[in-house]
């Protein structure tokens, strides 16, 4: 443990945001899987599966709102500690008697654990931008970047974790181990944060929920639209085309899409690398300047992403090598989308003020809710009735919309 001691203060308390971000992640994961495979066995369609998650979705919304505005009024630690809290009540609500397990009474714990799940992302989130020294945008960007990238890895193995403990111990035997493991991470966390991590020196009003920065206004808009376009065929239309389509049972499906996601996650973790920096020469002789990623690296790599979902729609329309291009087109668009995310996630820290970078993270992170929500509705309503190629068209449209909204993002803010 010495190499911890000599560690420096924000360091530490970094690994410790960190290690709650992965623990909750996993717990989560394995939560939504567990759920899946259990309401699917009892002979619930997919789409009557998918309603059971709507309310996380819904919350999410109102919770990243909100969520900005008590960070910044309590302390990020809190509000951190808070979600940790509120998984272990939605995990414990799941402990009652199967006869009890009603729709309406896992809609109200995946409710709270949507809650909690947003309590816990906004709070690591704002965290890093207090533990990095100022103008350290490069290091900003990687951790960040390392912070995003790991969570959705995580939550890919927290799907073969929850198909593993269902296997191993029952529903109510792997809620409960989560349950104990989560509670003794919040009290270790509860002993280990500063108590005023990210409380701002002015209290905000509860009318200063919304940005007022016009770059995270835009910022957000693009991040609506770019998980819209994500989960208009990924949620509900992808899964029951694989089954239904290609003929997978349910646990090579949940299989290949947790690997997916996996690989996503590690995509994330390597975006600084991949998107590099923008290089400028300045007026004095021989002197090179770099500078973080910015609104054009956005713009650009959207414009990319926006050309994959045409291909595929395309290949469904004319039936040409249709399943060999969704495979493939899939695991392009993961990478592509996974730089995407990675660099949202590093400029909305960036843009945030550090007196209310909770706001600023709570209000953006409110617009990625609200682009999954109406992505999840849209992908339900549009597969049914039109397919998986609509769907695609769909998520196109919501591409371009992003890289045109992320025409409005400043250039060159930072040098690295």
């Amino acid at each position: 443990m010495n190499w911890l001691a000599k560690l420096s203060p924000d360091i530490r308390q970094y690994m410790i945001v960190t290690g709650n971000y992965w623990a909750f992640t996993l717990t989560d994961g394995a939560l939504r899987m567990l759920v899946v495979l259990y309401f699917h066995g009892l002979g619930y369609s997919p789409l009557e599966v998918a309603m059971l998650f709507i309310f996380y979705e819904v919350f999410g919304v109102i919770t990243n709102l909100i969520g900005g505005w008590l960070g910044a009024r309590l302390g990020l630690n809190k509000t951190m500690n808070l979600g940790l809290f509120l998984q272990v009540i939605a995990l414990s609500m799941l402990l009652v008697p199967t006869e009890m397990l009603l729709i309406p009474w896992v809609m109200a714990a995946q409710a709270l654990s949507g809650i909690a799940k947003d309590l816990n992302k906004m709070s690591a989130k704002s965290s890093v931008k207090l533990l990095v020294p100022k103008d350290a945008e490069g290091q900003l960007y990687k951790w960040i970047a390392i912070l995003t990238g790991s969570k959705n890895a995580l939550k890919g193995i927290g799907f073969f974790l929850g198909g593993a403990l269902l296997s191993l111990f029952g529903f109510q035997g792997a809620i409960l181990g989560m349950a104990i493991a989560l509670a003794i991470v919040w009290v270790f966390s509860l002993i280990s944060l500063k108590k005023d991590l990210g409380k701002a020196k002015n209290k905000p009003k509860f009318t200063e929920l919304f940005s007022k920065s016009k770059a995270i206004n835009y910022l957000s808009a693009a991040r609506l639209f770019l998980f819209g376009s994500r989960d208009v065929w990924f949620v509900i239309a992808l899964p029951v085309y694989l089954a239904s389509t290609f003929g997978w049972d349910h646990w090579y499906v949940g299989g290949f899409l947790a690997a997916w996601i996996i690989g996503y996650g590690f995509v994330q973790t390597i975006a600084p690398k991949i998107t590099g920096s923008n290089i400028t020469k300045r007026t004095e002789p021989n002197e090179i300047k770099k500078h973080a990623p910015d609104g054009h690296d956005a713009f650009g790599w959207a414009l990319a992403l926006g050309i994959i979902p045409i291909i595929i729609a395309l290949s469904l329309s004319y039936d040409w090598h249709s399943s060999t291009v969704l495979l493939i087109g899939l695991m392009v668009f993961g990478a592509l989308f996974a730089i995407n995310s990675s660099l949202h996630s590093y400029l909305i820290v960036s843009y945030a003020t550090e007196d209310s970078v909770s706001l600023d993270v709570g209000f953006y992170y409110m617009a990625n809710a609200m682009g999954r929500l109406i992505g999840t509705i849209l992908s339900g309503w549009l597969f049914q009735d039109y397919g998986l190629a609509v769907c695609l068209w769909v998520s196109a449209g919501f591409i371009i919309l992003t890289s045109f909204i992320s025409l409005g993002l400043p250039e060159n803010r930072h040098a690295i």
